[in-house]
């Protein structure tokens, strides 16, 4: 009973403490998005770069820089990777092999940040320091600064400016990334998550036997890790290790910070659309499913078949820290693959059929609720889009979103972005199945093994991170096809999203008219909800048919 109330509380302050940033974090990042005004750091910054920080960019221009700017940060991290055992702070570290780098450096870049590596055996400090914190601030920055392009387009009218990229990359990393890192990494270090430049220390176990223990500057890179929904881990285990997540009390801050952003969101969105109505519409599906997922997965791992052990000790404990128990680990896992986190706190392929189904069909759904840091965002409002195109069909009349006409060139854009996520990972999972080699790298076999290939393709494309685990992933054909499903699957939607606002930046502006669908009411909220849970349904149901559903009911 104590598990009980302990869960319900945990999940009640959650709730409240991301209830009460809700306002003041989307008012801000409001501000930050649409001020006039350049710090001097900020300046610095253009000039140091030759950029101009008074002009605004059409949606071409700006998927250009979107696209130069990672496809830099790639070869930069690549290099890094490669040549880390000549670094400052290398600990003895080799460097990484060829395959393995890019697979590193085009999932940290795309904001997925998996991992086929033991991070504290297989980076050195430096490398992890200059080279993947900096990109986890740098690719969460670029998920906000497309949704603000978007956002923009639902904003302006007759126009094909959507704003100026390096300036929104700047500012919410100045403005919004670090100053919120900064602070909440000293309450981890405060709440014991370890922050120093120690190498590995030999202990003496309480069995009498000898343990070495690397250290590190683990507080700073894992407030970054959860508050840019990025999920790299310090250590292999990733959050589940002590010096990462010690606490119960750090484990809610950690979660807290997955989700704060990515909920505040929609409330920058209705400030900039100048209809706040509309952003209670938005977060209120986003929580809707939120709460939903994490009463399944709970409720799996609570009541599901296991062993006599198992049910004493109040669940399936198996894959999960003692600190936590079922509920926080049930938590955690629903958030972070509810964003494009990837973090975890326990092992997903220790999940029973439909905690792990659940974990898998919440990636599917395209990381929207809330999703990545900009990501969700902009994911979801394109399902809106959907949605009224949908019951504009319905009615027999032109859908119109936020004053403008979704037309068929919107719809194309809409529709194209539904469509790639779902071909990279069924495409991917595919392939792997039918590659003998491949399906020799899954651990287990039947449809447990086929899980797990589709977990990883799905947290690939969908740009989570997370691991199912019992898959040799670091090979050369792994990592080259993970790799490229996360570059499409970041990139190719982020083309679609900046071809969208542009489009609908150029219109003028409707006239609200009686058979105008409003879409700040609860009725809109049902009919998107609906929306989101059919495509995804006919999309992958087939896969899920021969994966965890199959296995649930063996």
């Amino acid at each position: 009973m104590s598990d009980t109330l302990g869960g319900w509380l945990e999940i009640l302050v959650l709730a409240v403490a991301v209830a009460l940033s809700f306002r003041p974090l989307g008012d801000y990042m409001a501000h930050v998005l649409t001020s006039p005004r350049h710090w001097r750091l900020e300046r610095l910054v253009y000039r140091v770069g030759g950029l101009s920080g008074d002009a605004d960019q059409a949606w071409g221009a700006y998927l250009r820089s979107v696209l130069a700017f990672s496809a830099v940060s790639v070869l930069f991290l690549y290099g890094f990777l490669r040549l880390q055992n000549h670094l400052l702070l290398a600990l003895g570290t080799p460097r990484m092999t060829a395959g393995q780098a890019f697979d590193t450096a085009a999932s940290f870049v795309t904001n997925t940040n998996w991992q086929s590596y033991s991070g504290e055996s297989a980076l050195g400090y430096f490398v992890q320091m200059t080279g993947l914190a900096v990109q986890n601030f740098a690719s969460a920055a670029v998920g906000i600064a497309v949704v603000a392009a978007l956002m923009r387009g639902f904003a302006r009218t007759k126009t094909d400016q959507v704003g100026n990229f390096w300036v929104d990359v700047t500012r919410v990393v100045l403005r919004v990334l670090l100053p919120i890192a900064f602070v909440f990494a000293i309450v981890l270090v405060a709440s014991g998550v370890i922050q120093n430049f120690h190498g590995a220390q030999d202990v003496t176990t309480i069995a009498g036997g000898h343990q070495s223990i690397t250290g590190g500057p683990v507080a700073s890179q894992e407030t970054i890790k959860e508050l840019g929904t990025n999920g790299g881990g310090f250590y292999n285990a990733n959050s589940a290790h002590p010096f990462e997540n010690p606490t119960a009390f750090t484990n809610l801050i950690e979660v807290y910070l997955l989700l704060v952003v990515s909920f505040a969101l929609p409330r920058t969105f209705g400030v900039m659309v100048g209809d706040r109505r509309q952003s209670y519409a938005i977060v209120a599906v986003m929580v809707l499913i939120w709460a939903v997922s994490v009463a399944l997965v709970t409720l799996n791992e609570l009541h599901s078949i296991s062993s006599t052990a198992g049910h004493l000790a109040g669940g399936m404990m198996e894959g999960k820290e003692q600190r936590f128990g079922v509920w926080a680990s049930a938590l955690f896992a629903a958030s972070t693959t509810l964003t494009s986190t990837g973090a975890v706190n326990s092992s997903h392929d220790s999940y029973s059929p439909g905690g792990g189904g659940m974990t898998i069909f919440n990636m599917m759904l395209g990381e929207i609720a809330p999703g990545g840091t900009g990501s969700g965002l902009y994911g979801i409002l394109i399902l809106a889009v959907v949605t009224v195109f949908v019951a504009g069909l319905m009615v027999g009349r032109t859908p119109e979103y936020l004053g403008k006409k979704l037309r068929s060139r919107e719809m194309k854009f809409a529709s194209l972005y539904i469509l790639t996520t779902p071909a990279v990972v069924l495409i991917g999972a595919g392939i792997a199945m039918a590659l003998p080699g491949e399906r020799a790298a899954m651990l287990n076999s039947g449809p447990h093994g086929f899980s797990e290939v589709l977990y990883a393709f799905t947290s690939a494309a969908n740009n989570n991170g997370s691991a199912f685990a019992g898959l040799s992933a670091d090979t050369t054909w792994y990592n080259t096809a993970l790799g490229l499903a996360m570059l499409v699957g970041r990139f190719l939607p982020m083309i679609f999203v900046l071809a969208l606002a542009g489009s609908l930046a150029g219109q003028r502006p409707v006239p609200v008219s009686a058979g105008t669908l409003p879409t700040h009411r609860p009725q809109f909220a049902g009919l998107l909800t609906a929306v989101i849970l059919i495509v995804v349904g006919l999309t992958y149901f087939p896969a899920l048919a021969l994966g965890p559903l199959a296995e649930g009911l063996h």
